[in-house]
């Protein structure tokens, strides 16, 4: 599977809070941007939801287009949904923040959580994508599958509900199948600079699962 091997490291901001720095460090006029062909949309939004495109920010409801660059957040006690393509389905939890750096339909490309709690889905038996999840505490490789990542009892960590997940965090590489998950260390003590200590694989419990799911607003 070819994917980037960058990591975006936390640096206590959100994304959306750093794009103002980055934008006093433009040295060159601002042009329109050419990926703003449409990749996707929203399909449910509830409560604050928002966009960032070229440094725009702006409120968006259920039926808003969405393409390549864009940064969509949720707030507090916000829930989101979009699809990308015709098959890949992202659902976010509050206060979590996706970018939508490079997505090409029915090939896959790159997406960043940034902050916060998704469940990426494709369902079974649809074409396989080869697409690139980037973390603050490591990449997922996808092959089409449904799983969720974010935060779980105290940790990072991936669970996968069908399908097969690639998850690197610093040298170690974990391949995580049907019903198994894995944990990334978060506490500062414990990582590595370019990544948490990540734990085997394991069965996870209905609780578990059920709590994963209840923060992105499927249960």
């Amino acid at each position: 599977m070819s994917g980037i091997k960058t990591f975006y490291i936390g640096t206590g901001l959100t994304r959306r809070q750093t794009l103002g720095f980055a934008a006093a460090l433009a040295i060159s006029p601002a042009f329109p941007s050419f990926a703003s062909d449409e990749i996707g949309k929203v399909v449910d939004a509830k409560g604050e939801v928002m966009k960032t495109q070229n440094d725009i920010e702006t409120a968006i409801r259920t039926g808003a287009p969405l393409a390549n660059n864009d940064l969509v957040a949720t707030g507090a006690k916000s829930f989101a949904s979009m699809t990308l393509g015709s098959d890949t389905k992202i659902l976010m939890g509050e206060n979590t923040e996706v970018l939508l750096d490079s997505f090409l339909a029915e090939q896959g490309g790159v997406l960043e959580l940034v902050s916060g709690d998704m469940v990426f889905d494709r369902p079974e038996g649809t074409p396989k994508i080869d697409l690139t999840i980037r973390t603050t505490f490591g990449q997922i490789g996808v092959r089409g599958t449904k799983f969720f990542t974010g935060k779980s009892r105290g940790n990072f960590a991936v669970f996968v509900e069908h399908g097969l997940v690639e998850v690197k965090s610093g040298k170690t590489l974990r391949k995580v199948g049907a019903g198994e998950g894995v944990d990334i260390a978060t506490d500062a003590k414990t990582r590595s600079l370019f990544g948490g200590d990540m734990s085997d694989t394991k069965k996870w419990g209905k609780g578990r699962i059920e709590e994963a799911y209840k923060a992105v607003g499927l249960m």
